[in-house]
């Protein structure tokens, strides 16, 4: 054999071996893909379902405290400060507890002429915003609030909410499941095919309150106390579904 020939031989029997080698590699990435392609074009039923629970508050926000103005910017202060003491120390004796004070709001700066060119002296405003649970006392705490702050008081806003709105919430997610459940079958059957498991479910809540907003000065007159109505509130929460198609 010459060398020609020889080396001829060489390379073709080198290149049906790298052929082998290749063949069955490429097995296992068609597998992969032709998976992947079956995995996204998988057959489904999405479904929404809402559920909805009402309760009575049994917490009541408020953001209050007092205003004061002088010449003097230090002045002004002073007498925020000695009347927002007062305002804090009677939340307390009310049965607000340290833990449900929080100062909201701080500020202080100047009033001008009508012109707005000459400063002619200082506002403060120090607010604080206290959780209030006991709702039966609470218009009597807000009265005392008024009574030790006079003309000087402001109620910024109240709130009411649900401190604990747990068990509400997890009866309301129940609801909102049945109810797609119960619409994703509907659809199923309508379209002649069978429900199969529940391929994906994410949750989207809503909480729901009634914020009143107010900023005048409060009559600290005696009488009865200020009346509050905590009404109700609805616990929402929204769930969607996807279900798979039995095959």
């Amino acid at each position: 054999m010459t060398n020609k020939l020889w080396w001829a031989c060489a390379a073709a029997a080198v290149l049906a071996l790298a052929g082998c080698a290749s063949g069955p590699a490429a097995v296992p990435a068609a597998n992969a893909t032709a998976d992947t392609a079956a995995d996204s074009g998988r057959n489904t039923i999405s479904a929404q379902g809402i559920g909805t629970v009402t309760a009575t508050p049994d917490t009541l926000l408020v953001t209050l405290g007092v205003e004061t103005q002088s010449e003097s910017s230090a002045t002004a202060l002073a007498e925020n400060s000695r009347l927002a003491t007062d305002v804090i120390a009677t939340l307390k004796a009310g049965g607000v507890a340290e833990a449900d004070l929080q100062t909201s709001q701080l500020s202080i700066y100047p009033t001008y002429e009508t012109n707005g060119n000459q400063v002619t002296g200082y506002r403060v405003t120090n607010m604080v915003t206290a959780k209030l649970r006991d709702l039966g006392s609470a218009g009597a705490v807000i009265d005392a609030v008024s009574a030790a702050a006079s003309d000087a008081v402001r109620v910024q806003g109240l709130y009411f909410t649900i401190d604990d709105d747990t068990a509400l919430r997890a009866t309301a997610r129940a609801a909102a499941v049945v109810q797609a459940k119960a619409q994703a079958q509907q659809l199923a059957d309508a379209a002649g095919v069978t429900l199969g498991a529940i391929h994906l479910i994410s949750e989207a809540s809503q909480g729901g309150g009634f914020p009143y907003y107010a900023s005048a000065a409060m009559d600290s007159a005696a009488g009865a106390p200020v009346p509050l109505q905590a009404g109700s509130q609805d616990i929402t929460v929204s769930v969607d579904v996807v279900f798979d198609i039995a095959q």
